[in-house]
């Protein structure tokens, strides 16, 4: 009879962080991130890591069947809400922007819509520490959609990073602890 691995069956919304392109990225699961990676904060309901493939079927006229299929495209995308509203965050969200402390109060202002969008890098980390993943180069693409509700209902911020590849690299890394499954 098959038997499965419990210590495979992965649960908890763990803790995302952000840094500028080429920080230094954690090579172990115990490795502190280093400085310029920067927490997230508390999210709505987690995060969501969407890989999304495009295959077309290659077709010649002597076959009913494709005699080939290829992909055509790959995305990944990192999706989430935040729970904190920042101005820290919401200059995450619109890609960019200027935050300005005086008196007491901060403010945000976006970019110009004519600003070309910086790109970052996203990690993310298991509550337990047996997971992580690192995204090297990702941009916030989604639409932000701040609800204001009455309580208990909160204001959060969402964002979805779409991935790009990475000069040199891939465009993810997953690491999990050797003593679950392979």
């Amino acid at each position: 009879m098959p038997t499965g691995d419990p210590l495979a069956v992965r649960v908890g919304p763990g803790w995302l962080y952000i840094a500028p392109l080429a920080s230094t990225e954690p090579a172990t699961l115990t490795d502190p991130w280093a400085v310029a990676w920067t927490p997230l904060g508390y999210t709505d309901e987690g995060s969501n890591f969407v890989f999304e493939s495009s295959f077309e079927d290659v077709v010649v006229a002597e076959e009913l069947d494709p005699v080939a299929i290829v992909q055509t495209s790959r995305t990944a995308t990192v999706n989430f809400a935040l729970a904190e509203v920042t101005a820290a965050n919401m200059q995450r969200a619109f890609n960019g922007g200027e935050i300005i402390t005086a008196t007491g109060v901060v403010t945000f202002e976006p970019p110009d819509a004519s600003e070309a969008p910086t790109p970052v890098m996203l990690g993310w980390e298991s509550a337990d520490g047996l997971e992580r993943w690192v995204f090297r180069r990702a941009i916030q693409v989604g639409t932000v959609d701040i609800a204001r509700k009455r309580a208990p209902d909160k204001a959060t911020l969402p964002m979805s990073f779409r991935c790009t590849k990475p000069s040199g690299a891939a465009t993810f890394k997953f690491m999990h602890d050797e003593d679950y499954a392979a």
